[in-house]
């Protein structure tokens, strides 16, 4: 605590009195050491997260009927750019081409859950294939994901490409 010393003079003039003041730091030490601690403590236990990908049991076939209609497949390739195709690869679909814009794949992804939820009744039968070319960089799988989880996309799967994808991509460039 701050204190004040009064001294008094000895002598004849008792108007002047000196006062010499001590300040005690001993709370703001104190409050210097809670505030380290609580950083030190918040900072130790708040962990990282990442996503969480459930990887699925490669050993046994799962024949699970999808309607074209509803899948999307997006092919990551080099230059953070996007081709993507709806339905299957063996019906020869329009391989279309964007990029990581909110504008780009963000709304392509939006229109395409809303063209599902028309048809069948409900946003959750949409399926998106993510597949990346060996050209394409890990912030671009990064990227994709992020737009799955801000367009709360239910079922994606991620997947390699086939022949037929590889070769139409040597085509294209």
């Amino acid at each position: 605590m701050a204190e004040l010393e009064i001294r008094r003079s000895a002598g004849k003039d008792k108007r002047l009195n000196k006062r010499s003041t001590r300040v005690d730091l001993t709370p703001m030490v104190d409050l210097g050491f809670l505030l380290i601690t609580f950083f030190v403590f918040t900072t130790t236990l708040s962990q990282q997260t990442a996503m969480k990908v459930d990887m699925p049991y490669d050993k046994t076939l799962i024949n699970d009927l999808v309607c074209e209609s509803c899948v999307l497949t997006v092919l990551l390739v080099k230059d953070n750019r996007i081709k993507y195709y709806e339905g299957t690869i063996e019906k020869k679909p329009v391989i279309k081409e964007t990029g990581f814009l909110p504008e780009g794949i963000r709304m392509i992804l939006l229109q395409k859950m809303k063209a599902v939820k028309i048809a069948r009744g409900s946003a959750d039968a949409f399926i998106l294939i993510i597949k990346s070319a060996g050209e394409s960089s890990f912030k671009n799988f990064v990227n994709i994901t992020d737009e799955v989880t801000i367009c709360n996309i239910k079922r994606y799967y991620i997947d390699e490409l086939n022949e037929t994808e590889k070769s139409i991509l040597q085509k294209k460039y």
